[in-house]
């Protein structure tokens, strides 16, 4: 019969979950790249809602800062789909 005082030695070992934990945590990349898709995501709201582009409200009309601007967002969701990737393989690992 097991004992309450039994040596931690004895105790069986349980693997804690937090243990793999720093294997998904998002890093500087990461979080940028989901800043600009969460941009993005508001500008095509605003479009589709009121047909307010923020975008070229804030760069200008299809200026060459506007069209880097929306380079950046879609880059970012490039790399959003690698991040996904990832993370779904750290998870079964």
């Amino acid at each position: 019969m097991a004992t309450l005082d039994t040596p931690l030695t004895e105790r069986r070992h349980i693997s804690d979950r937090r243990a793999n934990a720093h294997t998904s945590v998002l890093g500087a990349v990461d979080w940028v790249a989901m800043v600009l898709l969460i941009v993005g995501g508001i500008n095509w709201g605003l479009m589709g809602l009121m047909n307010i582009d923020l975008i070229a409200m804030v760069f200008g009309e299809m200026s060459e800062a506007a069209r880097v601007a929306y380079i950046v967002v879609g880059l970012s969701a490039l790399y959003a789909i690698y991040l996904c990737a990832r993370l779904a393989s750290n998870r079964r690992a």
